[in-house]
C-alpha cells in the first residue's frame, strides 16, 4: 500500500516548524490502515517492536510491506529502497 501525507495536514505545523517531518504516529496509522483494510477492524492493538530508520518529509510517496497474518504482522514501512521504518503488530482478534 503507499501513501502520501499531505503538506497541509494538521499534525506538521508544530513537527517541526520550519522543517516539518511526518510523526511517527502518522505513519503507524497508516501501516494500521493498511492491516485493517485486508483484514477489517482489529481489537486490542499492540506494537510490541517499532523502529523509526530514516524520517518521512511531507508530499513524499511511502510505502508498506506486510508480512504475516492475523493476529501478528511484521511491517516494513519505505521510500523508494529506503527503510523508514519497521516493526510488529499484534492484534487480539477481529472486532
Amino acid at each position: 500500500m503507499e501513501f502520501r501525507i499531505a503538506a497541509d495536514h494538521p499534525s506538521l505545523p508544530g513537527h517541526f516548524p520550519g522543517r516539518p517531518v511526518v510523526p511517527g504516529v502518522v505513519v503507524l496509522d497508516r501501516v494500521l490502515d493498511a492491516i485493517e483494510a485486508g483484514y477489517g477492524p482489529l481489537n486490542g492493538l499492540r506494537l510490541p517492536q517499532v523502529k523509526f530508520a530514516q524520517p518521512l518529509l511531507p508530499e513524499q510517496t511511502a510505502r508498506i510491506e506486510l508480512d504475516g497474518a492475523a493476529p501478528r504482522w511484521r511491517f516494513r514501512v519505505l521510500r523508494g529502497d529506503t527503510l523508514l521504518a519497521s516493526g510488529e503488530v499484534v492484534a487480539d482478534a477481529p472486532a
